[in-house]
């Protein structure tokens, strides 16, 4: 087998095509075709069942696509440690952010990288950490900025900031018969709110809800909204309260438009963390990417806390 074998059964794999596959190369469909089948030949084993509607995986093609993207990821290791031998940090960096600090730091995080690695290629995911984990896991992503991600011996971690989640209300409305909130106030007090939360398995969803169980209560939640702004406006309208990040204000227009209560007995301690795979060797490209996340990251909820 050769490298444009396994490049084009990789292509066609993750595209679910040919014709998809053929325009993504920049090949005629034929070549790639005939790619794919020398591939088969040599293994003896058919890697994909072609239909109508374009191909799906056999088990060995499952198998070969987890190999295939093991090897075209050393490929891409080894030219880009030979560009930087050169003086050159180029390649691919994909990272995975959450959507509390996508709006905050996509934009400074994109310039910086320009700035430091303009031979590189950017790409940046905004998603929940759950999905941004297993997003990791599966090579889909080099690097991400995760909530509370559960430990793993396949991936690597750095702490970046620890917080205490704060309860959120809108400052002129109340929901319901709910009673005025004090500056502070007890978690299990959380019980007999209406909540806004996203959705399972939403970080901070399971971080509450895991908390609250072990004193032996439960957040009642009204509604379950997956976008952190579309909580804000509905708390603001006075719809029901959101347990968040302080600095997660700072993605709405006017924060003075809420009011804030610290929670405690016990406090939500929510850890952000930077993490990335233990099985694949890192560039120079990488490493330094992680430097420039981790300063970035820093900045921004540093910045938006004052």
């Amino acid at each position: 087998m050769d490298l444009k074998q396994i490049e084009s059964f990789v292509r066609v794999a993750e595209l679910g095509s040919f014709t998809r596959a053929a325009m993504a190369l920049g090949v005629q469909q034929p070549l790639l075709s005939r790619h794919v089948r020398q591939l088969e030949v040599e293994l003896h084993q058919s890697l994909l069942v072609r239909n109508g509607r374009g191909v799906t995986l056999t088990e060995a093609g499952l198998l070969m696509l987890e190999h295939g993207r093991g090897i075209m990821h050393q490929v891409a290791l080894a030219r880009e440690d030979l560009g930087a031998a050169r003086g050159a940090l180029g390649g691919r960096v994909s990272i995975g952010l959450p959507p509390s600090l996508s709006r905050l730091i996509t934009v400074p995080l994109t310039f910086a990288f320009r700035q430091r690695l303009p031979r590189a290629q950017l790409t940046l995911t905004e998603g929940f950490s759950m999905l941004m984990y297993e997003s990791l896991r599966a090579g889909r992503l080099d690097m991400a900025v995760l909530y509370n991600p559960p430990l793993s011996p396949d991936l690597e971690m750095s702490l970046l900031h620890e917080e205490s989640l704060i309860l959120i209300a809108g400052r002129n409305k109340s929901p319901g018969k709910t009673p005025a909130l004090k500056p502070r106030v007890p978690l299990s007090s959380l019980a007999d709110l209406p909540l806004i939360a996203p959705s399972r398995p939403n970080a901070f969803r399971i971080l509450i809800e895991a908390e609250m169980a072990r004193i032996q209560c439960k957040p009642q939640i009204v509604l379950e909204i997956d976008g952190l702004n579309a909580i804000l406006e509905v708390v603001k309208e006075g719809l029901g309260y959101a347990v968040l990040p302080s600095y997660t204000l700072s993605n709405f227009n006017n924060p003075k438009d809420f009011s804030v209560h610290e929670i405690e007995k016990p406090q939500l301690l929510s850890q952000l963390m930077l993490v990335w795979s233990a099985r694949r060797p890192l560039t120079t490209t990488h490493k330094e990417s992680l430097r420039l996340t981790k300063d970035m990251v820093s900045t921004v909820i540093t910045n938006a806390a004052r």
